[in-house]
Protein backbone atom coordinates (compact mmCIF):
# COMPACT_ATOMS: atom_id res chain seq x y z
CA UNK A 1 0.00 0.00 0.00
CA UNK A 2 2.83 2.38 0.87
CA UNK A 3 4.52 1.78 -2.51
CA UNK A 4 1.32 2.83 -4.28
CA UNK A 5 1.17 6.09 -2.32
CA UNK A 6 4.79 6.88 -3.15
CA UNK A 7 4.02 6.60 -6.87
CA UNK A 8 1.12 9.07 -6.92
CA UNK A 9 3.32 12.17 -7.57
CA UNK A 10 5.13 10.29 -10.34
CA UNK A 11 1.84 9.40 -12.01
CA UNK A 12 0.49 12.95 -11.66
CA UNK A 13 3.63 14.43 -13.24
CA UNK A 14 3.49 11.78 -15.96
CA UNK A 15 -0.15 12.55 -16.66
CA UNK A 16 0.53 16.27 -16.87
CA UNK A 17 3.44 15.66 -19.26
CA UNK A 18 1.32 13.31 -21.35
CA UNK A 19 -1.52 15.81 -21.59
CA UNK A 20 0.81 18.75 -22.22
CA UNK A 21 2.65 16.81 -24.91
CA UNK A 22 -0.60 15.97 -26.64
CA UNK A 23 -1.64 19.63 -26.56
CA UNK A 24 1.72 20.77 -27.97
CA UNK A 25 1.52 18.17 -30.72
CA UNK A 26 -2.00 19.28 -31.68
CA UNK A 27 -0.93 22.94 -31.68
CA UNK A 28 2.03 22.05 -33.91
CA UNK A 29 -0.15 20.14 -36.33
CA UNK A 30 -2.63 23.03 -36.49
CA UNK A 31 0.23 25.48 -37.00
CA UNK A 32 1.46 23.41 -39.94
CA UNK A 33 -1.75 24.36 -41.77
CA UNK A 34 -1.24 28.09 -41.26
CA UNK A 35 -0.59 30.47 -44.15
CA UNK A 36 2.96 31.19 -42.96
CA UNK A 37 3.82 27.51 -42.82
CA UNK A 38 2.32 26.84 -46.21
CA UNK A 39 4.43 29.60 -47.76
CA UNK A 40 7.51 28.40 -45.92
CA UNK A 41 6.94 24.85 -47.08
CA UNK A 42 6.27 26.02 -50.64
CA UNK A 43 9.53 27.98 -50.90
CA UNK A 44 11.87 25.94 -48.68
CA UNK A 45 10.23 22.53 -48.52
CA UNK A 46 10.22 22.67 -44.71
CA UNK A 47 7.92 23.88 -41.96
CA UNK A 48 8.91 26.84 -39.81
CA UNK A 49 11.20 26.19 -36.85
CA UNK A 50 8.46 26.96 -34.33
CA UNK A 51 6.12 24.38 -35.85
CA UNK A 52 8.81 21.71 -35.85
CA UNK A 53 9.64 22.50 -32.21
CA UNK A 54 5.98 22.21 -31.20
CA UNK A 55 5.63 18.83 -32.89
CA UNK A 56 8.92 17.36 -31.64
CA UNK A 57 8.50 18.83 -28.15
CA UNK A 58 4.96 17.50 -27.94
CA UNK A 59 5.98 13.99 -28.93
CA UNK A 60 8.94 14.03 -26.51
CA UNK A 61 6.82 15.26 -23.61
CA UNK A 62 4.09 12.72 -24.35
CA UNK A 63 6.59 9.85 -24.47
CA UNK A 64 8.21 10.99 -21.22
CA UNK A 65 4.80 11.27 -19.57
CA UNK A 66 3.77 7.85 -20.80
CA UNK A 67 6.96 6.34 -19.40
CA UNK A 68 6.39 7.97 -16.01
CA UNK A 69 2.80 6.74 -15.87
CA UNK A 70 3.62 3.21 -17.01
CA UNK A 71 6.90 2.63 -15.13
CA UNK A 72 6.39 0.43 -12.10
CA UNK A 73 9.77 0.93 -10.46
CA UNK A 74 11.75 -1.59 -8.50
CA UNK A 75 10.17 -3.69 -5.81
CA UNK A 76 12.26 -4.11 -2.67
CA UNK A 77 13.93 -7.49 -2.19
CA UNK A 78 11.79 -9.83 -0.16
CA UNK A 79 8.61 -7.85 -0.70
Amino acid sequence: MNEWRNRIPQRVIGGVLLLGGAVLFIVGMNASDSVADRWSEFFTGHFTDATVLYIIGGVAAAVAGLMLVAYRGRTPAGA
